[in-house]
């Protein structure tokens, strides 16, 4: 029996994301067989790689009941609609095997992570362009992982579902999703309490450099790193990578008249990316010296356009030749240049070369006030510009599609997302490539390695800084993007499409005034978590210090203790922070009904995209600030402008690795349950006194989570048991 052609792509979208699988098990065994170093390396690498390892399994252990919860919620969510139990059961499946997934991505990649960085602080011993090729496909690995499960996965569902398949991604979207949300909020806790309490009382009190043996959080500082950055962010990009799929499926499915090729297009860019990233991921360490000048951030730079030109040009031939219609080429084009317009502006703002940076570290001079004052300004322009490119990118959707339907230009928002995330083994790579050279660094300094390696590292971790500070902001445009997506799916599923928006509406207004606020209180409750831990950290760290022996360097710390404490903190924080996003949307629809629901995702899009672009380019600007100062610059190290820029640093940390990358789960977390639930809310909307007394009960679950979070607001000795 022959297979249509569109049976055929199919299996060729399949191929390719084993062939991502493939390609990042290569990578792996190419990093396994490098040097490893000796001696001092080797014993913090171990420090490092048990207390990260020991993170996520505690995480896991944590988080079970509430994924087999939410497993039979989402079963329930498909049965009470009269959903057909081959749907039920196959969301609930889908759910459980996003949460695999996603988890499979953070736990694998950040252990080849933690396998790489001990072999780059060895290769740096040698030569710059060791160091870096080792650097960055370690990291590329996570990204590949990311395409390969990202694609297979979604494919798979699509096959076996066919036009019921968005009814099961939907659950496939929310498990990787959720599981970000995990890995984003309680990572970051955990990194920011031992960054915050290492710096303040190591460099600012003590006078002793970053990555100091004598420090007790010195090695919780690495860990941190680790679970914080490459779980965290490969959880998070691995889930906008299945909702803009989810999104672009559910609108492509809606379209009129239906046609398959809606559907295959989206899945055939994804696979055109995977083949792209594998192109210009192997460039980076191949590139002539006279081009790049021992610049790695410019070397990795240069990999992602040859990736998303390889990418475009190939957009062009599949819309031509397969789809007939250059308005789907247009859309995603568009969200390619959309990712690289997010490069470059964050690269403006955040890189310790430019002159945002420069006079930034200049402001120092003056004390920490108006560096932050200075820091203040400068992310409040970077904020608004990361807006205006989205809005240059919806706009471009509108005019594409201009003289369709409402649904044809919210699936071209959809593809200008598909076409944003093609990159996103480049995205992720970059990402990575930030922890494992900042630990290579830290394992160089408490070994003690060569002056000349220590430079390499240097630089390499200052290249780091910027790569991490431009993943953000394509995270975050990402999560802008798929949350447009899924509006325009809840829309669409809910009738608001048809009826519109009545924005003028008071109830409709109260929701959108919610959704707005939500993020702010989100922060706040993530930012209190990040000053209580670290709180914690500081006293525990002064503590050490006044044992005999450990400022002089003959007596070690205890590392091991600190790890615990950052552990116990960040779990404490998981569950209130999970159910914060799971159960407002849910009130809202209960309460205020579906239009109200409709504005308060509105509301959560807007000011969460703000919040996130601002708080990732301020840390990310006073973080290489600081760095531009060790460098030498303005005072140098243990100069009054290196405390005033570590004290900013201080204060960017939790809002640039904690609370900002946080909010792009979130904000994905609530439009995906407002999405899933949404034909349950139309179901009992004829029912308003269940309605209320849902609502109701969900609200005062809400304040419980609330006043938990500000409970213990102030810090207290005995606040935290690590024996926990």
């Amino acid at each position: 029996m022959s297979l249509t052609i569109e049976e055929t792509m199919l299996w060729i979208v399949i191929a390719t994301a084993l062939g991502a699988l493939i390609y990042a098990v290569l990578l792996a065994r190419q990093t396994l067989k490098e040097k490893t170093g000796t001696g001092k390396m080797l014993q913090v690498w171990r420090a490092i790689s048990e207390g990260a390892n020991a993170y996520l399994k505690k995480q896991i252990k944590s988080i079970l009941l509430i994924i087999i919860v939410l497993a039979v919620v989402l079963y329930l969510s498909s049965v009470l609609v009269g959903g057909p139990p081959s749907i039920a059961i196959g969301r609930a499946l889908a759910f459980v095997m996003g949460v695999a997934f996603s988890g499979m991505v953070g736990f694998i990649g950040m252990n080849m992570a933690v396998k790489g960085n001990i072999r780059v602080a060895e290769a740096a011993r040698r030569n710059f362009h060791d160091a870096l090729r080792i650097a960055y496909r370690s990291g590329t690995i996570t990204g590949m992982l990311t395409d390969g499960l990202g694609l297979l996965g979604g494919t798979a569902i699509f096959m076996i579902y066919f036009r019921d398949a968005p009814e099961v991604l939907l659950g496939f979207g929310f498990g990787g999703t959720l599981i970000a949300l995990f890995m984003r909020v309680g990572g970051g806790i955990y990194t920011k309490a031992a960054d915050v309490g290492a710096d303040l009382v190591g460099k600012v009190e003590k006078g002793i450099p970053e990555d100091d043996p004598r420090n007790a959080a010195v090695v919780a500082d690495l860990v941190g790193d680790n679970v914080g950055d490459c779980a965290g962010m490969a959880a998070d990009i691995f889930e906008s990578y299945e909702v803009t799929i989810v999104s672009a499926m559910i609108l492509g499915l809606a379209l009129t008249p239906f046609d398959i090729k809606w559907i295959i297009f989206p899945l055939l860019v994804r696979a055109i990316g995977v083949v792209s990233t594998i192109i210009g991921t192997y460039f980076v360490s191949i590139w002539p010296e006279k081009i790049v000048k021992g610049d790695a951030f410019k070397a990795m730079d240069l990999s992602y356009d040859l990736s998303a030109a390889i990418s475009v040009t190939s957009f062009l031939v599949l819309a031509q030749v397969y789809v007939q219609d250059l308005r789907v080429f247009a859309a995603t084009a568009a969200g390619v240049f959309l990712a690289i317009g997010f490069n470059k502006i964050t690269d403006h703002f955040t890189n310790p070369n430019k002159k945002t940076v420069d006079e930034l570290a200049r402001s120092s001079r003056t004390g920490p006030a108006t560096e932050i004052l200075e820091g203040l300004s400068m992310s409040f322009e970077a904020t608004v510009w990361n807006l205006l490119i989205i809005c240059l990118a919806i706009i471009a959707s509108v005019f594409f599609f201009s003289g369709s339907s409402v649904i044809f230009v919210m699936y071209g928002i959809a593809l200008s997302g598909i076409g944003m995330l093609t990159l996103t083994g480049n995205n992720i790579s970059m990402d990575a490539f930030g922890p494992i050279v900042d630990n290579a660094n830290g394992i160089g300094e408490m070994a003690g390695v060569e002056p000349e390696a220590r430079k390499i590292l240097a630089d390499l971790d200052a290249s780091g800084n910027t790569t991490k500070a431009v993943t953000k902001a394509i995270a975050i445009a990402s999560a802008v993007i798929a949350a447009v997506s899924l509006f325009g799916a809840f829309a669409e599923t809910t009738g608001l499409e048809k009826i519109g928006l009545n924005i003028i509406e008071p109830i409709v207004f109260v929701g959108l005034l919610i959704g707005g606020a939500l993020p702010f209180l989100f922060s706040s409750i993530s930012i209190r978590a990040v000053s209580r831990a670290a709180g914690h950290i500081i006293e525990e760290v002064r503590e050490q210090f006044k044992i005999p022996g450990v400022m002089e360097g003959t007596v070690p710390p205890n590392y091991a203790r600190v790890v615990t404490i950052c552990t116990a903190a960040a779990q404490k924080e998981l569950v209130g922070l999970a159910l914060l996003a799971i159960l407002t949307p849910l009130a809202v629809g209960f309460l205020l009904k579906q239009a109200a629901l409709g504005a308060f995702l509105a509301g959560i899009i807007v000011t969460g995209q703000l919040l996130a672009v601002f708080m990732a380019t301020s840390g990310g600007a006073w973080d290489n600030a600081k760095k531009k100062i060790e460098d030498g610059f303005y005072g140098g190290k243990g100069s009054e402008q290196h405390k005033a820029a570590v004290v900013c640093d201080t204060v960017g940390d939790p809002l640039k690795d904690t609370s900002g990358p946080a909010l792009n789960p979130m904000i994905k977390v609530i439009n995906l349950v407002a999405l899933i639930f949404a034909p349950v809310l139309l179901q009992f909307s004829a029912m308003p006194i269940l309605m209320t007394l849902t609502g109701s009960i969900l609200v005062l679950i809400l304040a419980i989570v609330i006043w938990h979070g500000k409970r213990e607001g102030v810090f207290t000795k005995n606040s935290l048991n690590p024996k926990q």
